[in-house]
C-alpha cells in the first residue's frame, strides 16, 4: 500500500496558478478567523486579568483558576472537538465553534459584580464563561488546521496551514493594542476589562456567517461516502486536472481502509498509531512547556516583577505582540522550505538559549537596577521570536499532517488535549511561580526543560515536509515513518 500511495503522489499533475488559488485564499482567511478568535481569547487576559482582579475581587489563586480555566477547558475542546469534526465535519464544527466563541464571550462582559467586592455568582458566571471560551478555542486549534490541510495541496500545505498560527499571533496582538488603547483611554480600573473581552464578540460573527458559504473538507466527504461532493469542492480549489488525479488518489485511500476499525479501536489495534499519537501528544506539551503562554498571559506581571509600572508593562506587553506576527510571517515563508524537524530544533535551541540568559540577566542585574526591566524585555522579546519564528506554526502545521484520515481528528484531539492541560497547569500556577522563586528560577525551569524537549524532537519526531496526506498516511500506519528520524527520508525535495 505505501508503494501505491507514493506512486499516485508522484502522478499528480503540478500545481497551477488560477481563479482555484483565489478561491483557496478566500477560504483560508475565513477559517482562519477561528485562529483570531483563539488568539484574541487567550490574548486578552494579559493586560486584562489585573483591573479584573482588582474590579470582582480576586485573589491570586482565583485569579489563576479563572485564566488556567480557558486552558483546561480547551484540552476538553480540543479532544471533543476533533471528534465532533469527524462526525458532523469540519465546516460544520467550525460554526459550532463561532457560536460557542460569541456566547463565552457574553457570559464574561456581563458577570455580574464589580467596585472590588467579590461576588461568588459574577465569579461563577466569570468562570463559566472561560470554560465556554476554552471549549471554542481548544476545538479551533484542532478542527481549523486540519480542515485548511485537507483542502491544500500539499506542495503549499504547510504555508496554508500555518496561517491559521499566524492569524493566532496577530489576534494576540491584537488583544495586546486594544488593551493598551482601551487602558490608556480608560484608565485600568473598574468595568475597562469587560471592553477589553467584549471586542471579540465582532469577529465571531464574521466566523459564523462567513463559515457558512464556505465548502466541506474534500478528504471527509470522499470518507464519508461523498466523493461526488469532493471532487466538486476540489474544482473550486485545484485545477481540473489536478482535482481528479487527487481525488482518485483519496478515493483509493479511502477504498483500502473502508473495512478498517475506526476511532480509539483503531488507535490502540496498531501500535505504530499508537506511538505516533504519543510522539503528538509529547511534542504539545512541549510547546507549552516552552513557556510561550505564560509570556503571553502573564507577560506584563512578568515586566512588573523585574520592575516596570503597570502601565509601563501594559505598553511594552504590545512588542511581544509585533514579534509573534514577524516571526508568523517569517515562518510561514519558511515552511514549505526548511524540514519540520529542523525547524523544531532549531527553535528549541533559540527558546532554550534565552531561558537561560534571563535567567542569568536577572541575576547579573538585582532588583533596583535600572537596566534590570529593559535587558529582561529585550531578551523575553528574543525568546517569542524563536518561539513564532519556528516552533509555533511548525507544531499545528505537523499535528495536522502526521495521523491517517479515519483517525485524524481523533489523534489531534488527544495531542492538544495534552498540550493544553499541561498549558492549564502552568497557567494555574505561574503567577504564584513568579511571586515564590522569582524570574531566575522560572526561566531556569523551563531551560532545564528545553534541553530533554531537543534530545525528544531529535531521537523520536519524523519528517513530514513534502509528502502528499495519503502517502504519509501509509507510511505512518505501517511503521515505515520513522526511519526518518535516523535521517532516511523517504521522499525526494
Amino acid at each position: 500500500m505505501t508503494h501505491t500511495a507514493r506512486a499516485a503522489e508522484a502522478a499528480l499533475p503540478k500545481l497551477e496558478p488560477g481563479p482555484h488559488t483565489r478561491r483557496l485564499g478566500l477560504i483560508s482567511v475565513v477559517a482562519c478567523l477561528g485562529g483570531l478568535l483563539f488568539g484574541y481569547d487567550t490574548g486578552v487576559a494579559n493586560g486584562a486579568e489585573g483591573p479584573m482582579a482588582q474590579d470582582l475581587g480576586l485573589d491570586l489563586l482565583q485569579l489563576g483558576l479563572v485564566i488556567a480555566s480557558l486552558s483546561f477547558a480547551a484540552a476538553v475542546g480540543a479532544f471533543v472537538g476533533g471528534k465532533v469534526s469527524d462526525a458532523i465535519g469540519r465546516r460544520r464544527a467550525i460554526i459550532v465553534l463561532a457560536v460557542l466563541f460569541f456566547v463565552g464571550v457574553l457570559l464574561v462582559v456581563f458577570s455580574p459584580g464589580g467596585g472590588g467586592n467579590f461576588s461568588p455568582v459574577g465569579f461563577t458566571m466569570l468562570l463559566a464563561g472561560r470554560i465556554v471560551l476554552g471549549l471554542a478555542v481548544g476545538g479551533a486549534s484542532t478542527v481549523v488546521p486540519v480542515f485548511l490541510a485537507e483542502l491544500a495541496p500539499y506542495e503549499i500545505r504547510g504555508s496554508i496551514t500555518g496561517r491559521n498560527e499566524l492569524a493566532i499571533v496577530s489576534g494576540q496582538l491584537a488583544a495586546f493594542v486594544v488593551n493598551a488603547v482601551i487602558a490608556t483611554i480608560f484608565g485600568s480600573e473598574g468595568h475597562v476589562w469587560r471592553f477589553m473581552f467584549a471586542v471579540c464578540a465582532l469577529p465571531a460573527a464574521f466566523l459564523f456567517f462567513g463559515m457558512v458559504r464556505m465548502p466541506e473538507s474534500p478528504r471527509w466527504l470522499v470518507e464519508n461516502g461523498r466523493p461526488e461532493e469532493g471532487l466538486k469542492v476540489l474544482e473550486t480549489v485545484r485545477s481540473e486536472g489536478r482535482a481528479n488525479a487527487e481525488l482518485e488518489q483519496v478515493e483509493i485511500i479511502a477504498e483500502e481502509e473502508s473495512q478498517a476499525k475506526v476511532g480509539f479501536r483503531a488507535l490502540l489495534s496498531n501500535k505504530w498509531l499508537v506511538r505516533i499519537v504519543a510522539v503528538g501528544a509529547g511534542l504539545s506539551m512541549i510547546q507549552q512547556l516552552t513557556g510561550i503562554n505564560s509570556i503571553m498571559y502573564f507577560g506584563a506581571r512578568v515586566l512588573e516583577q523585574s520592575g516596570m509600572t503597570a502601565e509601563q508593562a501594559v505598553l511594552a506587553n504590545i512588542s511581544f505582540g509585533v514579534v509573534a506576527v514577524v516571526g508568523g510571517i517569517i515562518a510561514l515563508r519558511n515552511m514549505d522550505r526548511i524540514d519540520r524537524r529542523k525547524t523544531f530544533l532549531i527553535g528549541l535551541s533559540l527558546t532554550t538559549t534565552f531561558h537561560l540568559l534571563v535567567g542569568a540577566a536577572s541575576i547579573m542585574f538585582p532588583e533596583g537596577n535600572p537596566a534590570r526591566p529593559f535587558v529582561v524585555l529585550v531578551l523575553v522579546v528574543g525568546f517569542v521570536f524563536s518561539m513564532q519564528s519556528f516552533l509555533n506554526i511548525a507544531v499545528w502545521v505537523w499535528l495536522a499532517e502526521i495521523f491517517p484520515l479515519h483517525m485524524r481528528g481523533l489523534g489531534f484531539g488527544i495531542a492538544a488535549l495534552c498540550g493544553w492541560a499541561m498549558g492549564g497547569v502552568l497557567a494555574l500556577f505561574v503567577p504564584t511561580l513568579i511571586s515564590s522563586i522569582g524570574i531566575t528560577g522560572t526561566f531556569f525551569m523551563f531551560a532545564v526543560i528545553g534541553v530533554g524537549a531537543v534530545l525528544f524532537v531529535w531521537r523520536l519526531v519524523p519528517e513530514t515536509r513534502g509528502r502528499s496526506l495519503e502517502a504519509l498516511e501509509m507510511d505512518v500506519t505501517t511503521g515505515a515513518i520513522n526511519t526518518i528520524t535516523r535521517g532516511q527520508r523517504t521522499h525526494a525535495s
